[in-house]
Order: C-alpha cells, then structure tokens, then sequence
C-alpha cells in the first residue's frame, strides 16, 4: 500500500496492508490503520466544519496523528497550516489570525478546537499547504503550495531517488519546517514507513540510537549541522546502524571534510545534497556525490542540477527558479508577490535571495544568502564562503562566521568559530597548537580582507529551530563572553592529539 500524490488517495491497497507505515513514540502504526485513521479523522474534520480551500491549523509535535490529520486535510481539499508546538503561544496565534483558521486540530489532545475567526475561503483555490518563514518586518509570512505542486514532489522522490523497497525514512524536524516534508511524504509515496522522532527521544542519545535500530532506518534526511551533533557519540556508524543507506542534505552547505567523516563512519552510505526554499516545495536541485565528484573535493559540495520539472538559473549571482513547483504566492502580501515572483515561459518564478553559480553542465553551487553577504573596508564578503574556508583548518568539522557592527551600522571585523572534531567543555574557547597557524591556513584559501580577526572553538554549534548554525546565538555568546568578570575566550582547547 502507498499514498498517491497525484490523486491524493491511497492505491495499491492488497499491497503488504500490515506492514508499518508510522513509527512514534506511542508504537506503530499499520498501513491499513493509517487508512482507517485517515478516513475517521476526515468524518471528524467535516462534522467540525472543515471545508475544502478553508485553511485548517493543525498543532503537535511529532506524533503519528498529525500524519493523519495532514493526509486527512489533502484528501479533503483542506489547506493545513502546521505549527510545531515548540513556537511560542503568541506565534501560532499569529498564525492562525493571518490565514483566518475557523479550526485548529490539536493531534496531542485529539480535537478540534474552534477560533471564532469568520471562515474566509484562499484567493488561491487548489492550495495544498501553507507553511510559515520568518518576515524581516517581524511578522511570519505564509507560503502557498499547491496540491499539484506536491505531487510533483513526491514523484521525485519516487522515480528518481532509487531508495529500494519499502524504506524507513527518519523524521526528526518540524512538521513546521519545509524539510520534513520530505520524510513522510517520501515514505508514504514509497510505501515505507517514516519514523517520527520527538525531541525527548532525540535528546537521550541512547534512546534516539535504539529507536533507529529498532526501526530500521534506511534513509536519513537532515541539515549536516543535525548529523554533527550525532557525530559527537561514538555509536554513530554503520555497526549500531546497518539498515541506513542513504543520506539526504539540504539547508546548509555540505563540506568535503563533513562528508568524509561521514563515509568514514558509513563506508557504504550513498550522500544525496539537494537544495531549495520553502517558496518552492522544499527543494529544487539535487546531485549524489559520486566517486569523481569525491576526489575533486569541491568546497562546498554542488548543491546540484534542476529537477525534472524545475527551470533554474543564475540572474545577476542570484539563484532563480521557475516551474510548477513555485508556490502560489505568499498569503495576502501582494508587496512580496511583486518583487519575488515573476513569470517565464509560462510558469510561475522565484527570486531566491540566494547567491549562485552554475557550470557548463548544469551543476549550481550555492555561495551563501545575499542578505549574508556583508560589505567590509570595502570589500563585499559572502559569510558563507568564510564558513567554507574555516570548515578546512585541521581538526575541524565546521566553521561559521559572524560580523560584528557599530551602532552606526558599520561592520568593524568578522569572528570566525570553529566546531572542532572532537568532544569538549562548553562555551567559546580559544584555539589550541593545533591551530596555531589558522590565519597563515585560511590566508592561502581566501584573500586577506576575508580572514576573521580572532578564532574560537565552540564545541557544537547552536543551532536553530531548523537545525541550521544560529549565528545570532554564536554572536550573544561572543559578546556575554566580553562582558563577563573572566576575560573570554577562556583556557585553550587543544585538538584532538594535540597539546593544549
């Protein structure tokens, strides 16, 4: 048995009916169960007054029923707006004014809850899903995919990806982050299982290993930001493992040093980066790092070519993308729609924000945001390129830049952080022998201008509720670090092997 994307339906339906299709904190779920939740979730939704190009706000975390409750949305024509429980109360009320919900669905308590909005039917009709991203005014802006948008999705995954029969795909990100959807629709476009991991099973290391053995998890999908924190246990590899095939990035750059320490771990692994906005249905190009591509070592890894249905090119450094997977547009910000949007050759566009290249055979890599890039003495340096470079000194498996201003405005220096490969105290550090010589190191990687002031060690990245480098996070430490009665950075850290 399997989900249809196309028609929104489950087919196949004498197919292996017992065989798991959720696993989560409480147990599992069979395929046929999860047809017959669907279908009573769906009776629920319309007698509480669901209606097909209504939004329907559904809260939770990574419970087996919000699985239910979104499929039950897709198959009624409903737009869900899912919001992890893990946002603040005042954001999902937020959330729930601006798309004007007359329904949430809480999957922890099991009901439906009405807001007392007046039900407005989406301008946009046909709307699968709307997901909210941070506005630079404060105010979250909500994303419009559309139904045939997710098919198109959902058939990458399946015809192209070659992820074998039946695969167990890890879930551990928000259902409020785009990133997840590839998990559960993945799995259920492929007749597999997803197995949705709560923060508390992740949290308890121990546990989070056991439920991926027990599960058998074949296919791993996160930022590699997510698999540094779980390279940081020594039971991450392929022994305490062996059903994971295959890893899938996005989100953040993928360094060489960061994918060998990888295969280092999982010999065996294939390693698929992908790349794309929430404005275009979670990715957009894809490439596996085949053995050439390994010895050439890029930094960082190509984040790949266009996909099937996807037109992708490069305006003036910028990564722009157009197709039927685009969103429908921002909700209710005709002012965004205006200067993000376009139309080309017939098809809806997307101004990334991203900044680009491509090569002569279609491979784009992806050189940091345009609203990272800073302009210094002079100079215009992307931070991620500096990330790059730092993520290459010896001992380390990722850098990450910040930039530090004046009240007028003016950037002043950049502070580099590395996140060495080896477990340590908490906090900033300065960095030991090892490396002694990491301006002389970086110097010969990138010009002068684009060499940090000052280096520390922090042992594990802060990262996001999207699991990606929290460089507001990293620069509230720098200056608490400052400000503190002990001068910062505190003792040297050596390296691993090496004296302090």
């Amino acid at each position: 048995m399997r989900f249809d994307f196309d028609k929104f339906e489950f087919t196949e339906l004498s197919a292996q009916p017992r065989l798991a299709a959720i696993h989560d904190a409480s147990g599992c779920m069979s395929w046929q169960a999860l047809r017959t939740a669907v279908d009573v979730w769906m009776l629920a939704a319309t007698d509480a007054g669901a209606c097909a190009d209504q939004p329907l706000v559904i809260t939770g975390h990574k419970e087996a029923d919000f699985v239910v409750a979104m499929l039950g949305c897709l198959r009624l024509g409903v737009p869900f707006v899912p919001i992890d429980v893990i946002n603040p109360a005042e954001r999902a009320r937020r959330i729930t004014e601006l798309v004007q919900a007359t329904l949430v669905y809480d999957t922890q308590k099991q009901r439906f809850v009405a807001t007392g909005h007046v039900p407005q039917t989406l301008a946009e009709k046909g709307v699968a899903y709307i997901m909210f991203t941070s506005g630079s005014t404060g105010d979250p802006k909500g994303v419009q995919i559309g139904r045939e948008s997710v098919g198109l999705f959902a058939g990458w995954i399946r015809d192209c990806l070659q992820l074998g029969d039946a695969p167990v795909f890890m879930d551990q990100m928000l259902f409020s982050f785009d990133f997840s959807l590839f998990n559960w629709v993945g799995a259920l476009t492929c007749g597999g299982t997803v197995a949705l991991c709560a923060r508390e099973t992740i949290e308890d290391g121990m546990a989070f290993a056991e439920y991926l053995a027990k599960t058998k998890v074949s296919v791993w999908a996160s930022t590699p930001s997510f698999v540094r924190q779980q390279m940081l246990g020594a039971d991450f590899n392929a022994a305490q493992l062996p059903d994971l095939k295959v890893f899938v990035f996005g989100a953040e750059s993928l360094t060489p040093t960061m994918a060998e320490a990888l295969w280092e771990r999982f010999p065996a692994v294939r390693i698929i980066n992908s790349y794309g906005p929430t404005e275009a249905t979670c990715s957009t190009t894809w490439v596996e790092i085949d053995p050439a591509m390994r010895r050439a070592a890029p930094l960082p890894f190509p984040i790949g070519r266009a996909k099937p249905y996807a037109d992708v090119f490069i305006e003036e450094g910028e990564i722009c993308m157009a197709g039927d997977h685009v969103m429908r547009g921002y909700l209710n910000r005709p002012d965004l729609n205006e200067t993000r949007m376009f139309m080309r050759n017939g098809k809806r566009g997307y101004r990334s924000g991203d900044v680009g290249d491509m090569d002569g055979l279609g491979l784009v890599t992806f050189r940091g945001r345009r609203d990272d890039q800073i302009k210094m003495h002079g100079y215009r340096i992307e931070l991620a390129e500096v990330d790059a470079a730092l993520a290459l000194l010896p001992g380390v498996r990722a850098g990450a830049t910040i930039a530090l201003k004046r009240s007028d405005g003016v950037i002043v220096r950049m502070i580099g952080f590395v996140d060495p490969d080896h477990t340590g105290p908490a906090g900033l550090h300065a960095p030991g022998a090892a490396l002694k010589d990491w301006k002389a190191i970086l110097a010969r990687r990138v010009p002068s201008y684009m060499v940090p002031s000052e280096l520390l060690v922090c042992h594990g990245f802060p990262i996001t509720q999207t699991e990606k480098v929290d460089r507001k996070k990293l620069e509230q430490m720098y200056r608490e670090s400052r400000t503190t009665n002990v001068p910062a950075p505190a003792r040297p850290v050596a390296l691993a092997g090496q004296p302090a």
